[in-house]
């Protein structure tokens, strides 16, 4: 438990709507500049040698982030009692940083040319200051004070972007440009987040034996189920490429670009309650909780439903834009690979909603459910609708999920606690 002294004095907490408008424009903002980065390696650049290089240390990094991460974000926001001290939650994301760390040079070493181990390690150290300043934002979060969160995303994403670009410039090498990146972030955690989380409890490493394991088998459910839920598009992709070949995929891939905005767009929604849901439920105000849920549901479905209507009128447009006219006769896989996207975004929210109540199990269920039901509607799917049978199967699959953990959902409610006076509640929305 965090003690009084360990708390200092915070500033006043901001509405839920100024919490979901900072976290979306910092979010963006940030997923935008990572985005021009890739842009301007190929633009500064003679060839796609460094591109390749970049893409390589970011796809080989991002398979041992959610070990990193160790999917403690979630946990870290909804503890709403403050079982755990900042301290210890910095300490293991340091553990888990460390760790992964150690298997993804390993990994590398063995799948990887020896000249790219250099930037991979680079760009596996930009990424974990990156998670260890989320550890600071999950303090502020708590806090409802996300227009830090918003702002840290600008600076990190603007400093890093303009560092990236400079330092590729002038030197014309892609590892002195991620090292110029990593500074640009290490200079917003001890600038800009360091002294605002600082405002709510004090900042440092502490992690005791007991709390190391107590993390490590808490939360091994949630992030199998977080491996699951990645892998759940994996296999009927990987089936399409073997059926009808890499060009098949690469159709597919570049046709999913723009539908991103709706997982995006959902997790912007429901990332800021995700501290205010654990708040209506343990206060017993099962009432509050349900019409939040309802509302979050809501939601989702209109931002759907909008992104739906645009794409159908701008969408062959935007896909033309990107990657020319070769790919306008593949229009029609857009729709479908929507409503994968959206069985998608409902089966992150529900999984985190009950990591949120604690329910580690049904968030497991929910998503290895998922996984094994993609493998035979694979077979079935890709075989009779090729590259639509890749969004079929998925949404298909997700939507047995969705399924699984609303019906353990919908227990949860019922095992409310009973209300209990607060002395003021929690948070309205």
């Amino acid at each position: 438990m965090i003690s009084d002294e360990e708390r200092g004095e915070a500033p006043p907490p901001l509405s839920t709507k100024a919490n979901m408008l900072w976290n979306s424009i910092g979010s963006m903002t940030y997923l935008a500049c990572q985005w021009l980065v890739t842009i301007f390696v190929v633009r500064l650049s003679s060839g796609y040698d460094d591109a390749g290089l970049l893409s390589l240390a970011m796809s080989v990094v991002g398979i041992f982030g959610t070990f990193a991460n160790y999917k403690m974000g979630t946990y870290q926001i909804s503890d709403i009692r403050h079982e755990n001290t900042l301290g210890e939650y910095f300490g293991f994301r340091c553990l888990t940083l460390g760790l992964a760390f150690i298997a993804c040079m390993a990994y590398a070493f063995f799948t990887c040319a020896p000249h790219t181990l250099l930037t991979i390690a680079l760009f596996y150290l930009y990424k974990g200051v990156g998670l260890l300043i989320d550890i600071l934002h999950g303090a502020d979060q708590q806090h409802r004070r996300m227009d830090y969160i918003g702002k840290s995303f600008i600076a990190q994403g603007v400093l890093s972007l303009g560092a990236f670009v400079a330092a590729f410039w002038l030197a014309g090498d892609i590892s002195i440009a991620i090292l110029a990146m990593t500074a640009a972030a290490l200079s917003v955690f001890f600038a800009y987040d360091l002294p605002r989380a600082s405002q709510f409890e004090r900042v440092s490493i502490r992690l005791s034996r007991e709390k190391t394991l107590y993390f490590l088998k808490t939360s091994l459910p949630a992030v199998i189920a977080s491996l699951a839920a990645s892998a759940i598009f994996t296999v009927p992709k990987q089936y399409l490429a073997a059926l009808s070949g890499e060009a098949a995929l690469g159709i597919y891939a570049s046709v999913a670009a723009p539908a991103l905005v709706i997982q995006m767009g959902a997790m912007y929604l429901y990332g800021p309650l995700l501290d205010v849901f654990p708040k209506h439920y343990f206060e017993g105000d099962k009432k509050g909780f349900v019409t939040l849920m309802l509302k979050t549901v809501a939601g989702i479905v209109a931002v759907a439903v909008a992104c739906a209507i645009i794409l159908e009128f701008i969408g062959s447009w935007v896909l033309q834009l990107l990657f020319g006219q070769s790919i306008a006769p593949y229009v029609y896989l857009l729709q479908p690979i929507l409503l994968s996207t959206v069985a998608t975004a409902f089966l992150w929210f529900f999984g985190d909603v009950l990591i949120t109540l604690r329910d580690f199990r049904a968030n497991f269920l929910g998503n290895v459910a998922s996984l094994v039901a993609v493998i035979p509607l694979t077979f079935f799917c890709v075989n009779t609708w090729d590259m639509n049978g890749v969004s079929f199967a998925g949404a298909g699959a997700c939507l047995i999920g969705v399924l699984l953990l609303l019906t353990f959902l919908v227990r949860a409610v019922e095992r409310c606690p009973a209300p209990r006076d607060t002395g003021g509640g929690g948070d309205r929305v």
